[in-house]
Formats: C-alpha cells, sequence, structure tokens
C-alpha cells in the first residue's frame, strides 16, 4: 500500500511539472507572436 501512495505522489508531482512546462511553452509562443506583432 505504501508503495502505491509513493507512486501516486510522485506521478502527481510529476503531472504539476507538466502542465507547469506547457504553460511556460504557452507563454513563450505567445511573447513571440508579439514581438512579431510589434506588442514588445
Amino acid at each position: 500500500m505504501k508503495k502505491f501512495l509513493v507512486l501516486a505522489v510522485l506521478a502527481a508531482l510529476a503531472g504539476c511539472n507538466t502542465v507547469s512546462g506547457f504553460g511556460e511553452d504557452i507563454t513563450g509562443g505567445a511573447n513571440m507572436v508579439g514581438g512579431w506583432v510589434g506588442f514588445q
């Protein structure tokens, strides 16, 4: 049972890291397009 709990916590942390990375990718893309259009 403890192994399952540890794996669940690790999976949750890995998922948060992935979502955070995805958000950074979206922000980077938006900044790039903003630079093209002249908003920066």
